[in-house]
């Protein structure tokens, strides 16, 4: 059985395409493209399922349209509609954790060593000069934080944890534009 920390997040299935059983796939990483992937790992009822590849063709730079084997209609896809995609660490072309793209972390819950739960990082911001990952806080609003190495104070991959020391004011300056958003 396939386990959570030999995989790492590389997007989700969304609504099916067609009638041919394809679904649209957003991703955040390409590596099913780049690796001569036979599968990728869907989590369903808190399993990770291969499913093997049929077929895939590009929409953009984030979706592709999706066929897996024994996916042939509408009907069969629709159940994979929000299902999360993973892909196994050991067949990545980026072997050592050290290496892995920010988009690892999508899924983290993020935690302040002063601040205790900051939220789960939903996206990655490559837009700026410095990267960012974008946080989903418990009151649905976004929080963005800077990706640094320098700021991660620890990872447990098993819990999808991320323990990160933020300079002082950090948080205060990013309350103080939701003040200001509000008014």
């Amino acid at each position: 059985m396939i386990t959570r920390d030999e995989v790492y997040k590389i997007g989700i299935l969304n609504k099916p395409h067609g009638i041919r059983g394809e679904l649209l796939f957003t991703f955040t990483d390409d590596v099913f493209d780049r690796i001569d992937a036979d599968y990728l790992l869907c989590l369903l009822d808190g399993i990770l399922v291969p499913f093997f590849i049929e077929e895939y063709r590009f929409r953009s730079d984030t979706t592709v349209l999706m066929k897996f084997e024994g996916v042939d209609t509408k009907e069969q896809a629709q159940p994979f509609t929000g299902t999360e995609v993973y892909f196994p660490i050991a067949y990545a072309d980026v072997a050592p954790v050290d290496e892995l793209s920010w988009n690892y972390f999508i899924g983290f819950r993020v935690i302040d060593a002063m601040h205790d739960v900051l939220g789960t990082i939903v996206d990655v911001d490559t837009t700026t000069i410095n990267t960012l990952f974008v946080l989903k806080r418990s009151n649905g609003s976004e929080l963005l934080i800077p990706a640094q190495e320098t700021f991660i104070v620890a990872i447990d991959k098993k819990l999808q944890l991320m323990t990160v020391d933020l300079p002082e004011g950090l948080l205060t300056i990013d309350q103080l534009t939701d003040d200001e958003d509000e008014e």
